[in-house]
């Protein structure tokens, strides 16, 4: 069987796997104080342009996107998100857990707008209801298209007039930095956001997040946080030791170019054979819609993921594949002649 079902199914990259065992027996300092976590900072204040940044290494997604909304807000304090953001879908109610309310839109294009968050602002008009504080967008996003510069920028602008804090979920960041449709720098990370995290796992890593904090409100006493939440890794120097080796050269950006070329494969067979792509994201995520007629076919060969139509009215399901640093071509090129023969 060939396998798109995610881009986190296999171990880790040759480079960060060769790092750890090199590293393996030499003793350091624990909890995240070693010299290859305190390098790995470096490198990456260096590549997103935000000398001052606080920087944390998580072992997970959902634990990091935790922490960070947690920390930010005052009890009484909501995070505005799309309808399928992580947080809204795929975390089990982990921010509502922590007594914030998750705010969800409809947003455009499966991107939120600086209207609705406009909207959403002034309808919380008063302490009957929660005070959204936050923003929370993801790049690559849920569906796997892209913001432009122009949007983040917008979306920026509306964050500053409303003393909202702008949050960035990078799980495929690298995927997004690579698309031919994004034109976002490292740069405009730290430029535009108030704090947003680098994901590991998708990318090649055994684990981990990133945590990259720029506004110097939400930086105080976050090492508490972290630690309560359970994430102050005592091996800390594994998150270090692999995201030191991710940076260090053009590993992350080799990454995100090779993941999307292998999607770009499997994208344009489904178009050319006469799928619709849900969206041309451009990303190492292709969506498209299938009945179970087709799906039944293709699941003998490949395995995917499906989830329900998009629509009450759709009799559709939306088929998700996903290519990642391991994805073998020839597999692709597999999948690509069984999709060519039975559509």
């Amino acid at each position: 069987m060939l396998n798109f079902v995610n881009d986190y199914s296999t171990g880790a990259h040759e480079k960060i796997l060769n790092a750890l065992i090199e590293s393996n027996l030499k003793e350091t300092v624990g909890y995240g104080e070693d010299e290859y976590c305190a390098e790995a900072r470096e490198i990456i204040r260096r590549k997103f342009a935000c000398p001052n940044a606080a920087v944390y290494f998580i072992p997970g997604g959902t634990q990091t996107n935790l922490i960070a909304i947690s920390h930010s807000l005052k009890q009484y304090e909501a995070v505005i998100a799309c309808n399928t953001g992580h947080i809204s879908v795929h975390e089990t109610g982990a921010i509502e857990a922590t007594g914030h309310k998750v705010i969800e839109v409809k947003g455009k294009n499966y991107k939120i707008t600086p209207e609705e968050i406009e909207f959403e602002y002034n309808k919380h008009c008063d302490h009957h209801m929660v005070k959204p504080k936050m923003v929370y967008i993801s790049n690559a996003t849920e569906m796997g298209n892209t913001y432009t510069k122009k949007e983040l920028e917008a979306i920026s602008e509306v964050c500053k007039k409303y003393d909202l804090y702008l949050y960035l979920d990078g799980a495929r960041m690298a995927s997004a930095i690579a698309s031919e449709k994004g034109d976002i720098s490292y740069e405009d990370y730290a430029k535009y956001c108030d704090l947003f995290y680098i994901g590991g796992t998708k990318c090649g890593l055994l684990f981990g997040e990133a945590l990259v904090i720029v506004n110097d409100k939400i930086k105080k006493e976050m090492e508490y946080t972290v630690k309560q939440k359970g994430a102050l890794f005592a091996k800390g120097r594994l998150l270090g030791i692999q995201f030191l080796e991710l940076f260090k050269e053009d590993l992350y950006d080799q990454i995100g170019r090779y993941s999307n070329a292998m999607a770009k494969k499997i994208s344009s067979t489904l178009v050319k054979v006469g799928f619709n792509l849900l969206i041309d994201g451009g990303t190492n995520q292709v969506f498209v819609k299938m009945n179970d007629e087709q799906i039944g076919k293709l699941e003998k060969f490949v395995n995917f993921s499906t989830f329900p139509p998009e629509n009450m009215n759709d009799k559709e399901k939306i088929v998700r594949f996903v290519t990642s640093w391991s994805t073998k071509e020839e597999d692709v090129d597999k999948f690509i002649k069984i999709v060519e023969e039975i559509f």
